[in-house]
């Protein structure tokens, strides 16, 4: 479940902020553990924390602002700083005190305001899951290197048939030919990023073993 800012959190905070405002490290996390005085304005300083990273996330991806527009990248930031929070507060037991806790936290509104970022970029944006890739246009330099890259291309794409799963060869072209983000492709086929990503590293073993078998690849290109 999604944390929901109320109109106080989304606010600047009071010049007359409780005493943890200005705590350090180890007493903000108490009071975000506790249910005391100072609870509220933890969390809320936590928020907007989290929702400055988010922002600046964001504004480092000028195309999520001009393809979906100024009102949508707010609400990604809105949205984004709702799921770090919640994923702080759900994760404090975790902090082991190795950096400043606003470093630490900081870090979940960058990731959580990308992962929004790239699910909102994505949402209409069709998904070729087809097992076989297009082939590639070439503008060789010679003759001799069109001739070796059309050999190589034929083999991979054998390969690809051959030793590969069916899913495997979807989660192969959407990830590495199409660049389709992780967590996007994991959405669509019902999965988690730890599965694509052993499918996607299976892949790779087996095309690897197989390009070496048939002498397209040496012995330290396999893993």
């Amino acid at each position: 479940m999604s944390y929901v800012a109320t109109p106080s959190e989304r606010a600047q905070p009071s010049k007359h902020a409780p005493q943890c405002e200005d705590a350090g490290d180890q007493e903000w996390i108490d009071a975000l553990r506790m249910r005391c005085a100072g609870h509220d304005e933890a969390v809320r300083r936590l928020r907007q924390t989290v929702r400055h990273a988010a922002r600046h996330q964001v504004r480092r991806m000028p195309h999520v602002t001009a393809e979906l527009g100024e009102v949508r990248a707010e609400e990604i930031i809105e949205s984004a700083a709702d799921e770090a929070t919640m994923a702080v507060l759900a994760r404090l037991d975790r902090f082991e005190g190795r950096s400043r806790f606003t470093t630490w936290i900081y870090k979940f509104g960058i990731l959580h305001a990308a992962t929004e970022a790239r699910r909102a970029l994505w949402h209409d944006r069709p998904i070729d899951l087809q097992e076989q890739p297009e082939p590639a246009s070439a503008d060789p330099l010679t003759p001799e290197a069109y001739a070796e890259a059309r050999d190589f291309a034929a083999a991979v794409s054998v390969a690809l048939r051959t030793v590969l799963t069916p899913h495997q060869r979807r989660v192969a072209r959407a990830l590495i030919i199409d660049e389709v983000p992780i967590d996007v492709l994991a959405e669509r086929l019902h999965t988690n990023r730890n599965a694509l990503y052993k499918s996607l590293h299976d892949a790779r073993i087996k095309l690897r073993a197989e390009l070496r078998l048939r002498g397209y690849l040496a012995d330290s290109c396999v893993e």
